[in-house]
Formats: structure tokens, sequence, C-alpha cells
């Protein structure tokens, strides 16, 4: 079934990014332009920066993580404590 499908995704993908245009209204649309390229490249530079150095963007959300992190573990212990005099 995994080869199945990976073989069918990769029929498909061969057929949509180099198959030939049928509908004449689809041979009208343009490529990005300027703007667009210029809208669209610091996504993608960001996107990129995110996957090869993610430690620049986790270090901003680490104070608050950690002090989600306490929050939950203050709150357990304080459920195991009612949980352990409730059985006593």
């Amino acid at each position: 079934g995994l080869i199945l499908g990976a073989a069918y995704a990769l029929y498909l993908y061969r057929r949509i990014i180099f198959g030939a245009l049928t509908k004449e209204n689809l041979k009208t649309i343009l490529d990005l332009s300027p703007r667009e390229w210029i809208i669209f490249a610091p996504l993608v530079i960001i996107v990129l920066w995110m996957g090869v150095y993610p430690v620049s963007f986790l270090d901003i959300m680490h104070v608050s993580v950690e002090n989600l992190v306490n929050q939950v573990e203050t709150a357990q212990a304080a459920a195991a404590h009612a949980a352990q005099l409730a059985a006593n």
C-alpha cells in the first residue's frame, strides 16, 4: 500500500508539474511578478532559516514555555497531594 501510494503520488506530481496545459484560459496565467517575488522571498528565507537554525526562534519562547511547564508541574503536584489526602 505504501509503495503504491508513493508511486501514485510521483505519477500525479509528474502530470501536474510537467504536464501540458490543456485549457486555453490557463495558458494566459503568468509566473510570479517582481512584486510577488519581493513579498515571497523573505517568507522563503524565514522558513528556511527556521529549518536550518531553529534555536533563534525557540529562544524567544523559552521563558514562556518554562513558566507554563512550572505551572503544569505545580498543578500536578497539587492534584497528587489532593488525591493522596482523599485516599487516606
